[in-house]
């Protein structure tokens, strides 16, 4: 099949964490709703459209948000486990249209489906609207679409289509669709890369492609400054491949002459821990163990691996734990290959620490979000938990203070639901589950 008779969607959950809220607690549908983390160094793991409207976005500080959040708007914990079920039958529902998923974190997947092997760009957006349909109709949630003849143009393109939208990009014209667009919206370009483009004037995507293979690599680096500079045009030819259980992320490289001294050897390791990192915060996962690869010019290879108490997502932590695995090349011998993986992974809310990272920068910002502060009372109660009462039934906690629990009663498919109050002891209320509101 050629590669103008190929078509990959990328698919998208507009605000996914805000909106399972939204879905689940109907009272919540046209509210500003943020979640995250609202202690003291706390940050937005998702936003509403109705709280971006006044300016909040993800990986903000909550105290910031705060400040920003209208009166009417609201802060939850998150609910991972809620949001890893409604991402499965977001994606069994996919996968009754493209069987084959290559799933890149909770919201978001590539696909080919083989329907549209050589199909025309109207028949793409024709089985795109169809899809998006079938998802809101059947889950409630809204999906936005790009599709492209490869995996980078695909996921520019949904980017562009949000919110809630389909955008198709016609095969042959990819690169002019990429041209006029910022550096930035290239997956792999982080606020470091983008400011070295900067600084050698490149702004745009048709700026890069002009660039020299030279000039990328000497820019960009090594690891990928070849494979951004092809990404730009429009070229990309990577399969979808259905990922499974994700079980390490990685990124490795060969080097255009062997490294012979150990502060080389260090930037380079670093710039793969970027990658790699990029990949664990895409996957949202935490690592518990780093392994270092290191192949000699004679071929022969090294692996070496430490492995943490806990897991984390913390860059800083990672890139440190990878140096100090390496071996001086001048006691190894030159090094032709390094290697950097992170194993041992995990969904975040296994662990009862964890950390909420921004995704794709080359010097990651990292926020660690503790459990939301428990009201200024004696109740045990939180706001944004799950309960269930014994006669009203599947509910959540609207407030709670002075001895005292405020609880909607609804789910995905009740509506608005009635708030009542009870005493914070009262025997028929007790703790539910987050897949509770889904029945």
């Amino acid at each position: 099949m050629g590669a103008h008779d190929r078509w990959v969607i990328h698919l998208d959950m507009d605000a996914f964490y805000a909106s399972c809220e939204q879905l689940t607690r109907p009272t919540l549908a046209r509210r500003p709703v943020l979640v995250g983390g609202a202690g003291p160094r706390g940050v937005v793991a998702g936003a509403s459209y109705q709280a971006r409207e006044h300016g909040i976005k993800s990986a903000m500080p909550m105290s910031q948000a705060r400040r920003l959040l209208p009166p009417n708007g609201v802060i939850l914990p998150p609910r991972f486990k809620l949001y890893e079920l409604l991402s499965t039958q977001v994606f069994d529902l996919v996968a009754t249209y493209a069987p084959v998923l290559e799933r890149i974190s909770l919201d978001e997947a590539f696909a080919e489906p083989p329907s549209l092997a050589g199909a025309s760009s109207d028949e793409v957006r024709e089985f795109g609207a169809r899809l998006r349909e079938h998802i809101r109709s059947e889950i409630g949630l809204v999906a936005s679409i790009g599709a492209a003849s490869g995996k980078q143009v695909a996921k520019v393109a949904s980017d562009l289509a949000k919110p809630d939208g389909l955008l198709v990009v016609d095969q042959g014209t990819e690169r002019d669709f990429l041209a006029p667009l910022p550096t930035r919206v290239l997956w792999g370009i982080g606020p470091v890369a983008e400011g070295k483009l900067r600084a050698i004037g490149v702004r745009t995507l048709g700026q890069l492609t002009a660039l020299s293979d030279a000039d990328a690599v000497s820019t960009l680096g090594s690891v990928v400054g070849r494979d951004l500079r092809r990404l730009a045009t429009g070229v990309d030819d990577r399969p979808v491949s259905d990922r499974a259980e994700l079980k390490q992320v990685s990124a490795e490289t060969t080097f255009d002459r062997d490294l012979i001294d150990l502060a080389s050897l260090r930037r380079e390791v670093r710039d793969l821990a970027v990658h790699a990192h990029r990949r664990l915060v895409n996957a949202e996962r935490v690592a518990r163990t780093v392994v270092v690869k290191l192949r000699h010019t004679d071929f022969s290879t090294v692996t070496r691996s430490e492995t943490m108490a806990s897991p984390t997502d913390e860059f800083d932590q990672l890139a440190a734990m990878a140096e100090r695995l390496l071996i001086d090349p001048t006691e190894f011998g030159g090094v032709r290959l390094a290697g950097v993986a992170f194993s041992g992974l995990s969904v975040p809310h296994q662990d009862p620490l964890f950390t909420l990272s921004v995704p794709a920068a080359e010097t990651p910002v990292v926020e660690r979000a503790p459990a939301p502060a428990a009201p200024v009372s004696s109740s045990s109660w939180r706001p944004g938990d799950d309960v269930v009462h014994d006669a009203y039934g599947t509910g959540w906690v609207q407030g709670a203070g002075h001895g005292r629990v405020t609880v909607r009663f609804e789910t995905r498919t009740s509506g608005p639901g009635v708030a009542r109050t009870f005493p914070q002891e009262d025997p028929a209320l007790r703790r539910g589950e987050p897949g509770d509101c889904l029945a």
